[in-house]
């Protein structure tokens, strides 16, 4: 079995006195694509927040077997943890090009930065188009494909993404989640995904967890708790 790039354990965390997490744990195997589903307020971005080193929190993060709680946002993501945020987290006055230029700061290897333009348009050919564009002026599809491509310059060994299809038109959704699921399989990048569309992650990742209330209630491969009835009526509203 393939080891876990992530894992998290006995994981609380708050913002001020409020507690949102109580003790999760959960793993991201290196190479796999991991859901966490639950209903809003159930501490899933939190969560996201949490393995970003973005709120307080007690308990291990560790990364590639190395611990990463308590370090700076800034040298998490120097240990390659891309984090696409809810809302896109677009710079809206820059234009697409200085967007993922910026995705790629913290590399040294320019070369290969220049490299992985041509292999972001190659998932995003639209973004080639509209390379000089303000990103305040692209689509929601677009400025989404954005903020995913942003990540992805940076190389990262787990990307995380919070609630990508959020505001997007159906066809969008399809569209960027078979990309991510191309990424995945070609470059092995892993994945820590949070979603509302329940069926929509179950369907990409291949083991999910289920929060309610900052605890994790269940948890199993994605594939089973996506044929379970009574785990999709009682939980995942579908």
């Amino acid at each position: 079995m393939t080891a876990p790039l992530l894992q998290v354990r006995d994981l609380h965390a708050q913002y001020g006195p409020t507690r949102v997490l109580h003790g999760i744990a959960f793993e991201v195997r290196q190479g796999g694509i991991s859901t966490i589903l639950g209903a809003n307020g159930a501490g899933k971005t939190t969560t996201l927040r949490a393995v970003c080193g973005m709120v307080r929190t007690q308990g291990e993060i560790l990364l590639g077997g190395e611990r990463i709680d308590g370090k700076p946002t800034e040298s998490i993501v120097r240990m390659g943890v891309a984090h696409v945020p809810d809302g896109r987290g677009t710079f809206m006055e820059l234009t697409v090009e200085e967007n993922l230029r910026l995705g790629a700061y913290t590399r040294r290897d320019r070369e290969q930065v220049q490299a992985d333009f041509e292999r972001i348009y190659r998932y995003f050919p639209r973004l080639r188009e509209r390379l000089r564009q303000q990103a305040g002026t692209l689509s929601g599809g677009e400025q989404q494909m954005l903020a995913v491509s942003r990540a992805l310059m940076l190389r990262p060994r787990l990307l995380l993404l919070d609630e990508p299809s959020f505001g997007l038109a159906p066809l969008v959704v399809q569209e960027l989640f078979e990309i991510l699921g191309e990424i995945n399989r070609a470059e092995g990048t892993s994945m820590l995904l949070v979603e509302q569309n329940a069926s929509l992650a179950l369907k990409l990742a291949d083991h999910a967890w289920l929060l309610e209330t900052g605890r994790v209630v269940i948890s199993g491969s994605a594939e089973s708790i996506r044929n379970d009835e009574v785990v999709r009526r009682s939980y995942l509203g579908y």
